[in-house]
């Protein structure tokens, strides 16, 4: 089975998903993550018609989907890995979505690059609802006064949240924290759930879910 069928197959098992829970199947929206992955592995899911990408590093993407934007321009792409305050300018030029907003001088660095050029991505903070001190994200008792601050102080809209529950821990009440913490700041989008646990996540009402492995097969990292 080659990765265009496994994106129908996903897709399938999204709208299976969303339909056991009483959601709409389109209130869910799939992106593909391709890291790792050369341009010419993603091409047989753009021509299968899927429009919505991950990446988790500036450098890679920007290798990688210039060309690719020049033949599918209707390409949605979300960086959903950490960004480095020096890779902001690159960012806001590449990317459709940033979910990775995860602390003040990210926040300040975008605010000033979206200020000069006019492009606006949009964006989701990232919360380290595990409190897991390799990854990245602000704290689950932060993330309120980052929020107003990503709005009062740096003029920032933040149009979703976005979290990578521990791999060691059940995903569950990572989920619901996130949608707690998202309800009572009033936005809207949900980035959450992967491979191995994105139907629970749609139980929890994620709008987003980051899916690699089951499209893409698994990756091969340099040693």
């Amino acid at each position: 089975m080659g990765a265009a069928d496994r994106l129908q197959s996903t897709r399938a098992a999204i709208r299976r998903a969303a339909l056991d829970c009483g959601r709409a199947p389109d209130s869910v929206r799939l992106v593909c993550v391709t890291k790792t992955f050369p341009a010419e592995a993603v091409v047989p899911l753009l021509d299968a018609g899927h429009r919505i990408f991950g990446e988790n590093r500036v450098q890679e993407a920007a290798a990688k989907w210039p060309a690719l934007r020049e033949k599918y321009p209707d390409v949605e792409l979300h960086l959903i890995g950490p960004l480095q305050s020096n890779k902001t300018q690159e960012a806001v030029g590449l990317f459709d979505v940033i979910q990775s907003v995860d602390r003040e001088k990210i926040a300040k660095a975008l605010s000033e690059e979206m200020a000069r050029t006019g492009k606006r991505p949009r964006l989701f903070a990232q919360v380290n609802t595990g409190a897991e001190p390799q990854k990245a994200g602000v704290l689950p008792e932060a993330a309120d006064a980052f929020l107003a601050a990503c709005r009062d102080a740096y003029g920032l809209q933040i149009d979703g949240l976005m979290c990578v529950p521990p791999v060691d821990q059940q995903a569950a009440p990572h989920f619901a924290l996130l949608a707690d913490i998202a309800a009572r700041n009033g936005i809207g989008e949900l980035s959450m759930g992967m491979s191995s646990d994105f139907e629970l996540a749609i139980q929890l009402g994620a709008t987003y879910v980051r899916i690699g492995s089951a499209i893409m097969g698994e990756r091969e990292y340099p040693a």
